[in-house]
C-alpha cells in the first residue's frame, strides 16, 4: 500500500479529531493527574482547531495517507522569540500521531520527515517538542532524526 504525506484538507478534519482524541487518552494513560481526560467533545473540539490551522501561513498539519486513509498526522507552527521558553526563532511540533494499526511501518518517521523539511522551508533555524516521560518510543524516533534532551518538565500536585 502507497503512503503519501499530504497537507491536512477539511475532508481530513473528522479523522483527525480521532486521532487526536487518541493522543488525549494516551497522555492521560501516562499520567491522570497531569494530562486532561478525552471527553465525549474531544475529538469534535480536536478536529475543529486543527481546522483553523489549515489556512494559517504560520503552521502546518500534514496527514499520512495509505490509500486513501488517513493514519496519522502532525501539526506543527512556526514562532518567534519565546522568552517564557528561554529560545529563539523555532518550529514547535506540536503533535505527532499514528493510528496504533499503522504504527511501526516508517508512517511516523515520514511524517516527521515532511515535517521538519516544511519548517527549514519556513527558516526555522531549530525546531523543539515535547514529549511525555514515558513515551519511549516516541523518544526514539526523535532521538533517531537528531532530537536532543534540553528540558525536563516536572510536576507537583498541590491539592494531594
Amino acid at each position: 500500500m502507497s503512503l503519501v504525506i499530504r497537507r491536512a484538507t477539511e475532508a481530513d478534519l473528522p479523522t483527525l479529531g480521532r486521532l487526536g482524541a487518541l493522543l488525549v487518552r494516551a497522555h492521560h494513560d501516562f499520567d491522570a493527574q497531569r494530562f486532561i481526560a478525552a471527553s465525549p467533545r474531544t475529538e469534535s473540539g480536536y478536529a475543529g482547531f486543527l481546522g483553523t490551522q489549515l489556512a494559517s501561513l504560520d503552521a502546518a498539519v500534514f496527514v499520512a495517507d495509505r490509500s486513501g486513509e488517513v493514519v496519522g498526522y502532525t501539526y506543527a507552527g512556526v514562532e518567534g522569540n519565546d522568552w517564557m521558553s528561554l529560545r529563539g526563532p523555532a518550529g514547535v511540533l506540536h503533535d505527532i500521531v499514528v493510528d496504533p494499526e499503522h504504527r511501526r511501518g516508517g508512517v511516523g518517521r515520514a511524517l516527521l520527515t515532511t515535517t521538519l523539511e516544511f519548517l527549514k522551508s519556513q527558516g526555522m533555524p531549530r525546531v523543539v517538542l515535547s514529549t511525555a516521560a514515558q513515551n519511549e518510543g516516541a523518544q526514539r524516533l526523535f532521538a533517531s532524526v537528531g532530537f536532543r534532551r534540553t528540558m525536563v518538565e516536572m510536576t507537583a500536585e498541590l491539592n494531594a
